[in-house]
């Protein structure tokens, strides 16, 4: 119903009734948090719901810490402490008031400083809806560069504090995404299977904005999977207030006068001001009710600045309502405006499948860039979960813990939700601050270290013979991480005569890895639990590797052995000796090596592989093609500059045309050492036992204001069309310029194009299918038929936006170098008896983002007689492996016989004949530290049990349009006696588990 024709009466009347228009004065009544509490709208009126709101960054101009203070006050004018204290007095001081907070993380660094007494008066402000969260996830975590993994724990994270804090009335019922640069597929699907009822977001690309509003579409419910809608509204003004309507000590507006005897007197104009804006946004939307959001990034450090003028605004709106005005104004939540919306009756609303995703704010400014900027902490990130999700397994099964094992987890926990920022995650930040955000992932990494060394212990010690040998009260085994690995480089290993090699595989199934190990040069000897002597190889460290400057060390040589068996949830240790004196070992490589090491031979054109994928190089180096059994493919892949997000475009241009190269071969791997030149090298591996190549790439440092990329040009007809996952789990089908929502304008033709590949990114034609998978978040497309490109390293000293501000140069001495895998999948399309190729993928992605971790341990006073003795060496947390498709997405601890977990179906409908069919378990007898005794299903999030929550359902345009809009309850899953787990292809199910320790 539309009322707005009648609201603009002249202004200039308004001045004369002033002193005769006495306000209404609001009763008193009794409030309540939740849609019951909402202040109820006018049906023949425009409602204006007015929202109080602050966006504080978790890090940006400065680092979460000086934000919150109120430190480095010259970088950046915010003090989040300051603005928690104003709010909640001023909310204390007038019941009338409502406002919205959203980062946990800022919550609850607040909220630890408080009395007692201030506690109590803040739960009663939450449990009368006068302070509401939403979001309330850990930060506002970016939408395209996030992983779902990461994204799932940072917002249980969040939302369980706030319910273990206030209970029903702190959980949040809008997903509130207002500033992140891009919103994914993927990401709307996790906030429905969190419970959410409603989902807000700022940021679109401008085109898509202009559409929305011209056809009044900027509100839709949003298809995100098989049963999972959600009411999804696009801001009309971003996240800010209306224009001269900013009252902070951080705005320039003017105040509201309302003083009729002062030449400063602007009422009138404050109003006409306003009352344009909303005619202008009411005509766009499809009710009678429409959301202003009064607040930007940090305002409110003085509350009672922004909250007085607000006042005078709705006072004088309300005053004027007995002239004619049909006009509401309210302090009011996104929760209300949302409810507001469903209960009006006759409304349908439009649908959306796709994503939005990429962004451009203007023609010449796409927010792509982000995708691929800060490469080195994009990696760091993903290393860090995956030692979250140890940490946390390992505390699990083991019964005597630390005593602050919570706290250790919670530190890593917290530090990852940091990283996952919109500003973090992306790279927006400045230099100092991924600094920051490092060191806070190395303390958290750190503190779980202690739990991880005390569960290991009690495993591999405690369970054992303990022939000769016995674990004191704090004297153990240290289980120590190699942090330098990834440039092959790790005290332990190159300095020991005798060390232990421990495996913990964090997967719910038993897989196999080959192992890499930095040591000098010499005899060794590889054993594993049974008395069995272990093949192994000696492969040379590449030449450019060794040169990196941050690698200190002066060993040439990794040691290769393939580790098979490895128990699901579990580990298995080796012992590796030397049978050389480490001190008459050379540092250098030696001319000739026994052949059973390595041969090598640099003349081309050359092949390697296996029986499942052979490559073949040309007499450049370079890679020439590829072959299965069943198909072949041309392709040839090499680096480029990059000049994607300049303006117009301009065509990459190809580094060097060959490569120095090196050729190895032995019984467990060949390799292809590429060096191009002083900054650029790559080694391209196969493993006898694997289906699939692993590319390594070492990049930089690198000039600013470049930007480089890897490309794979191919035979394959794609004609446009290609595939990019969506936050490591749905694949969305993208077109060469193309957008499913509107015609594109085709100004940025390269950037235009890129989108986020948190693992995989693919092309096909009819019979072959070629896939990169990536070990971090990385830009790419398919910007001609058959070619696929990723961005590996940029580094910029223009800014990108506004808003961005130079942040992409990654300064670290003359810049930082970057290396990283990418894995290269090849196979036929053809209906197979066995897994598909995509199922390759799959089951690829899982084992590289959760590969097995290695801990090394000195064995300097054993022997290994002593050692296979004394040790439990093998040990698995479960009796049995889950199916192939069956994911164990979190195995975390709640208490001392209490845990959440999560299983996860990891295949997409239909996207194979075999692994995509629902399959189902039985959880009774899984774990062989405890039996569980009860389970009882919850959200996504772990904050409501799943069957109380319900959802909001709103009628679409594309459904009945008489359906009367109901509230539907989440399809509950009976909690079975015989705890069979069954799970759809992409449903993640979420579990408390009560379980009784084994004796």
């Amino acid at each position: 119903m539309k009322v707005i024709s009648s609201v603009i009466l002249l202004a200039a009347s308004f001045c004369c009734q002033e002193a005769a228009i006495v306000s209404q004065q609001h009763k008193r009544v009794e409030r309540t948090c939740g849609y019951d509490g909402c202040p109820k709208p006018k049906s023949d009126m425009l409602n204006v719901h007015i929202v109080p709101h602050t966006h504080d960054d978790a890090g940006w101009r400065r680092t979460v810490d000086q934000y919150f203070y109120g430190t480095k006050m010259k970088l950046h004018k915010a003090s989040v402490r300051t603005i928690l204290d104003s709010v909640i007095k001023t909310l204390l001081s007038d019941p009338e008031k409502r406002f919205i907070y959203v980062e946990s993380v800022y919550f609850f660094k607040w909220w630890n400083l408080q009395t007692d007494e201030l506690k109590s008066q803040v739960k009663q402000l939450v449990n009368e809806g006068r302070l509401e969260f939403v979001g309330g996830s850990w930060t506002m975590n970016d939408g395209a560069v996030a992983h779902y993994q990461s994204i799932i724990d940072q917002f249980t994270l969040g939302l369980g504090k706030l319910n273990d804090t206030f209970g029903e009335c702190g959980r949040p019922k809008i997903a509130w995404q207002i500033d992140p640069f891009s919103h994914s597929r993927e990401f709307a699907f996790l906030v429905t299977q969190m419970g959410y009822d409603g989902f807000f977001i700022g940021r679109i690309d401008y085109e898509d904005k202009i559409n929305r509003i011209k056809n009044r579409n900027l509100e839709m419910v949003w298809h995100t999977g098989a049963n999972a809608d959600i009411f999804t509204g696009v801001l009309y003004n971003l996240y800010h207030p209306p224009p001269g309507f900013c009252f902070d000590v951080l705005c320039d507006d003017d105040l509201i006068v309302d003083d009729i005897n002062t030449p400063e007197y602007n009422l009138d104009k404050k109003l006409e001001a306003f009352f344009e804006f909303i005619e202008k946004q009411s005509s766009v939307m499809r009710t009678n009710n429409i959301i202003l959001t009064m607040g930007r990034d940090f305002t409110y450090m003085n509350a009672d600045y922004y909250f007085s003028n607000l006042d005078r605004l709705i006072k004088h709106i309300d005053k004027r309502q007995r002239n004619g005005l049909k006009v509401n104004a309210f302090y009011s939540t996104p929760s209300c405006y949302l409810k507001a919306l469903h209960d009006q009756t006759g409304i349908t609303w439009p649908t959306k499948n796709d994503d939005f995703v990429p962004t451009a704010s203007t023609p010449h400014e796409y927010w792509t860039g982000y995708f691929s900027s800060r490469p080195t902490l994009k990696r760091f990130e993903r290393v860090s979960n995956q030692y979250l999700q140890i940490c946390k397994q390992l505390t699990v099964l083991t019964k005597n813990k630390v005593s602050n094992s919570q706290k250790n987890i919670d530190h890593l926990r917290e530090a990852m939700g940091i990283i996952q920022h919109h500003d973090a995650t992306s790279g927006a930040v400045r230099p100092y601050i991924v600094n920051d955000y490092a060191r806070l992932l190395q303390i958290g990494i750190d503190k779980c270290s202690e739990n991880i060394e005390e569960s290991l212990n009690q495993l591999i010690i405690d369970n054992g013979n303990n022939s000769g040998i016995s674990r004191h009260e704090g004297v153990g085994l240290d289980f120590k991480s190699c942090a330098d690995l990834n440039i092959s480089s790790c005290e332990i290993s190159e300095n020991s005569h005798r060390f232990m090699v421990t495996l913990y595989n964090p997967l719910g199934h038993s897989t196999h890895q080959y192992v890499r190990i930095p040591v000098r040069n010499g005899k060794f000897e590889v054993f594993d639990h049974k008395n069995g002597s272990m093949t192994y190889v000696l492969v040379p460290i590449p030449s450019d590797v060794r040169r990196l400057s941050n690698r200190e060390n002066d060993t040439v040589f990794e040691l290769v052995f393939f580790a098979t068996d490895l128990p699901p949830l579990g580990y298995k240790s080796y012992f590796l000796e030397r049978k050389s004196n480490l001190a008459t070992v050379k540092s250098e490589v030696p001319a000739k090596i026994q052949d059973e090491f390595i041969t090598t031979d640099a003349n081309g054109p050359f092949t390697i592989g296996n029986q499942y994928l052979n490559l073949t190089f040309d007499v450049n180096g370079l890679l020439e093609s590829a072959a299965t059994e069943e198909v072949q493919m041309k392709v040839r892949q090499n680096f480029y500059f990059s000049y994607t997000f300049r303006p117009n475009g301009t065509q990459a241009s190809q580094i060097v045309a060959k490569a120095n190269v090196r050729l190895i071969r032995n019984k467990l791997v060949d390799e292809v050492h590429q060096t191009f030149n002083s900054w650029l090298s790559q080694v391209i591996r196969i493993y006898k036992a694997e289906n699939y190549a692993e590319l390594h790439w070492v990049v930089g440092p690198i000039d600013v204001d470049h930007e480089i990329i890897t490309k794979f040009d191919t035979d394959i007809k794609s004609n446009g069309v290609f595939f990019t996952d969506s936050n490591g789990r749905q694949t969305m089908k993208r077109k060469l310029n193309h957008r499913d929502t509107w015609n594109l304008t085709l100004s940025e033709p390269t950037a235009s194009n890129y989108y986020p590949i948190q693992s995989k990114i693919a092309i096909e034609d009819n019979t072959r299918r070629f896939a990169i998978l990536t070990d971090r978040s990385q830009g790419g497309s398919s910007l001609k038929d058959g070619s696929i490109e990723l961005m590996v390293h940029r580094r910029l000293s223009i800014d990108e936006s506004p808003t961005f501000g130079k942040t992409s140069n990654d300064m670290a001495g003359n810049g930082r170098a970057a290396r990283g895998t990418h894995y290269f999948v090849f196979g036929s399309k053809k209906i197979a008896t066995k897994a598909s190729t995509e199922a390759n993928e799959r089951f690829i992605q899982r084992q590289m983002f959760l590969s097995s971790w290695l801990f090394f341990s000195n064995m300097r006073h054993l022997s290994y007689d002593l050692w296979r003795k004394s040790y439990e060496n093998t040990f698995s947390g479960m009796s049995i492996s889950f199916p192939k498709n069956v994911n164990l997405l979190t195995c975390e601890p709640l208490g001392p016989n209490s845990i959440l977990i999560r299983f996860e179906h990891i295949f997409e409908e239909n996207e194979d004949k075999f692994y995509s069919r629902p399959v189902s378990f039985n959880l009774r007898n899984v774990f062989t530290t405890f039996d569980v005794t009860s389970i009882r299903e919850t959200t996504l999030a772990a904050n409501q049990w799943l069957e109380e929550s319900k959802r909001l359902s709103f009628s679409t345009e594309t459904s009945d349009a008489n359906k009367i809009n109901t509230e539907r309850e989440i399809d509950a899953k009976p909690n079975d006696d015989d705890f069979e787990i069954s799970l759809k292809p992409m449903e993640i199910r979420t579990f408390i588990v009560e379980f009784e320790w084994r004796t």
